[in-house]
């Protein structure tokens, strides 16, 4: 038994309207490519700057990473005993207080090993005292104090400029300070050794420095 409905007709398609190109004519092809620029060079000027800028930072590193030596200074000297003896000649006993002042100006700390401090008087040395073993922090001080006991030392030839300058109350004295160790410089370090001498005028009535000139050797 044939069906009751009928299928649809299909749809009728749409017109399609197009205008053909024109055809292209024979010529060369031609492929488009980015603009570069060419960087520009440093002018002379320029660099002649930069290479003055970079040697004078080169310095300044190479200026405060130098090891250089401490300052040594004499803050205190005291003539605690002075003592003639003439028998069998002219002798003295003296015995000296004394406090060195030790400064360093470096950014790297020192050890130092031995820090010997001779004195003498008018040229005449009377003795040294020793003192081993110490540290000193970077841009840090350190005092050392220190007493000399000199005994039967002969000033036959200069009595009379010792006992004139005990009477004027000021006698003269020459420090002669060695600092030997090393520089520390992060897991390095370097040798140091410095040599301080001073004149130092001691007052013998108040015990104090009067005048002192201190000079690197």
């Amino acid at each position: 038994m044939a069906s009751s409905k009928a299928n649809p007709p299909p749809p009728t398609p749409l017109p399609i309207y197009y205008t053909a190109l024109p055809p292209q004519p024979d010529g060369p092809n031609y492929i488009l490519l980015p603009l570069l620029h060419r960087p520009k060079t440093a002018s002379p000027r320029r660099l002649r700057t930069i290479c003055a800028a970079s040697l004078i930072l080169l310095a300044t590193v190479a200026y405060i990473l130098y090891p250089s030596e401490p300052d040594v200074d004499v803050v205190r000297l005291r003539l605690d005993r002075v003592q003639f003896r003439t028998t069998p000649h002219v002798l003295v006993d003296i015995s000296l207080l004394l406090t060195i002042k030790v400064h360093n100006p470096d950014v790297y700390s020192i050890d130092y090993s031995t820090l010997d401090v001779a004195v003498g008087y008018r040229g005449k040395m009377l003795g040294h005292v020793k003192s081993e073993h110490g540290h000193i922090m970077a841009l840090g001080t350190s005092y050392v104090d220190a007493e000399l006991e000199f005994d039967g030392v002969e000033v036959f030839n200069d009595v009379l400029f010792l006992l004139e300058d005990l009477a004027k109350g000021t006698v003269p004295l020459d420090t002669v300070t060695t600092v030997e160790g090393q520089v520390g410089l992060f897991f390095f370090g370097f040798p140091l050794k410095a040599k301080v001498s001073c004149d130092v005028s001691v007052n013998t009535n108040n015990q104090t420095i009067g005048r002192q000139s201190c000079y690197p050797e």
